[in-house]
This record gives structure tokens, C-alpha cells and sequence, in this order.
């Protein structure tokens, strides 16, 4: 498949040149912004409960402690089990030194295909150990702290906690301009590759989707596979205008739409 061709970026109105039709671009996009917005929607959420600790503990005169990360439970595991959850993994992650008696935290809990009820992740978060996980220096974390704005990392193999294959969505938390943290969700590859599979239907067309490091995100074709590596040629000239290239403004994805 081609991948040549950026002249179509943005949004797409009417007919496109070539064989891919125009109604089918907007629809891999919507579709696609779709699902990613499902998932922020829960994170989000997790956001404003972290918040709601924070503006507790400050009405109360006190700072932040264990507890009130802790008190979030019920509600992590509420949202984590809700019937129509896309996430497998959710949590907060609290920014060094936040809390008065633990320096590190990693509320994290996430579903085991094997088990009923969710499970708490459970990492070595002493500095002075051999295993000590810095999620400090995760790009999921480094990077809302930095900018101020969600993030998506993936696909990748967490090697460090839950073992699968992820996209990982993230935002920052922040209060009268203190970063608290950051919240976020875990969403298998498989899984969000079938639910925008799902709602594309029986669309007449190739769609990968791509990350800024030009990794496959999802794709609906055979010649292009999850996690695999597509160098997009954005100065060539195309086959007869046969692809289209669209980028979307957050996550920071290019879609790649060709002839079936």
C-alpha cells in the first residue's frame, strides 16, 4: 500500500480526488476521535475525584496524606467496572512529594481476565531498590506534567506492571496551579483496534492509524500490523492519488486511508 500523498490534512469536505471517497476519511476520523474520547471521558473523571481529595483535604487545613488517595477507591473501582468501560487498567499517579507521609504514590487498579474483581497494581517504589519503578520518568507521566495537556503513549508492552499490550491515556491534575499528579487509563491494543473496527462497519477502504514515533496504532489491513513501524513518505508523489493522509489534532495521529 502507498502511504505517499500529504496534501489531505484536516478536515475533509466533500469528494476526494483518487478512489478513497471523502464520506469514508470523515468517518475513520470520527470514529477513531470517538473511542479516544470514551476513554478520556472515565479518565477525566479520575481527574476531578483526585481534585475533590485535594480541595477536602485543604477545606480541612491539612495536606494531602495516604488516606485520601486511598478514600478514592470506591470510586476507581466503580468507574473500572462500569458496564460499558473500555479501560482494563485506571488510576492516579501522584507527583513526588505530595503527599506529607508517603513520597510516591501509584493508585492504580486494573481487571484480570482470570478474576472477578479488580486488582491493585502493585509495584517496588522505594528509590533505593534494584526493581524501583520511576513512573516520575514515564513519558505518560513526564509529558501532561510538562505541557499541561493529555497525553496518549502506544502502543507498547508494559513491562513494568501489567505485562499486556496498551495504549495508555493520560491527564494532568492540577489545583490553583499546583500538579498534583496525573490520571489515567489503560486500553489494550485488540481492544480499541475492535471497537473502531466495530463501528467502521463494512467501510470499503484501508485504515492505519499512526503515532507520532510512526508506530501502527490500529489498522484494518493486513499489510500494516499493530506496533509494527510505517515511515510515511511525505514528499513523493502518490499512485494516481490513491491515498489520503489525514492528521488529527489530539492524540497527534495520522490516518492513513487507501482503497480496500
Amino acid at each position: 500500500m502507498s502511504t505517499r500523498r500529504p496534501d489531505a490534512t484536516g478536515p475533509v469536505d466533500g469528494p476526494v480526488d483518487g478512489l478513497v471517497d471523502g464520506r469514508a476519511v470523515e468517518q475513520a476520523a470520527t470514529v477513531i476521535e470517538g473511542v479516544v474520547e470514551q476513554v478520556f471521558h472515565s479518565v477525566t473523571a479520575v481527574r476531578d475525584t483526585l481534585l475533590a481529595a485535594h480541595r477536602a483535604a485543604r477545606e480541612r487545613g491539612e495536606p494531602m496524606c495516604d488516606r485520601d488517595i486511598t478514600a478514592m477507591r470506591g470510586r476507581l473501582l466503580d468507574l473500572l467496572t462500569g458496564e460499558r468501560e473500555v479501560a482494563v487498567g485506571m488510576g492516579v499517579i501522584t507527583a513526588p512529594g505530595l503527599l506529607a507521609d508517603r513520597p510516591l504514590h501509584l493508585e492504580w487498579w486494573q481487571s484480570e481476565p482470570d478474576r472477578h474483581d479488580p486488582v491493585r497494581l502493585e509495584v517496588d517504589l522505594n528509590p533505593h531498590s534494584v526493581g524501583f519503578y520511576d513512573y516520575a520518568a514515564a513519558e505518560w507521566f513526564v509529558v501532561p506534567r510538562r505541557t499541561g495537556c493529555r497525553h496518549v503513549v502506544g502502543p507498547y508492552v508494559d513491562v513494568h506492571g501489567t505485562h499486556r499490550y496498551l495504549l495508555t491515556l493520560t491527564v494532568p491534575v492540577v489545583a490553583d496551579g499546583e500538579f498534583l499528579g496525573v490520571a489515567g487509563a489503560d486500553v489494550p491494543v485488540a481492544r480499541f483496534e475492535t471497537l473502531v473496527l466495530r463501528e467502521l462497519g463494512d467501510l470499503a477502504v484501508d485504515v492505519v492509524v499512526v503515532n507520532p514515533e510512526d508506530r501502527v496504532v490500529l489498522s484494518t489491513s493486513a499489510r500494516s500490523l499493530a506496533g509494527s513501524l510505517m515511515i510515511l513518505d511525505t514528499d513523493a508523489d502518490d499512485d494516481a492519488g490513491e491515498v489520503r493522509i489525514i492528521s488529527l489534532p489530539d492524540p497527534p495521529w495520522r490516518i492513513v486511508v487507501s482503497p480496500g
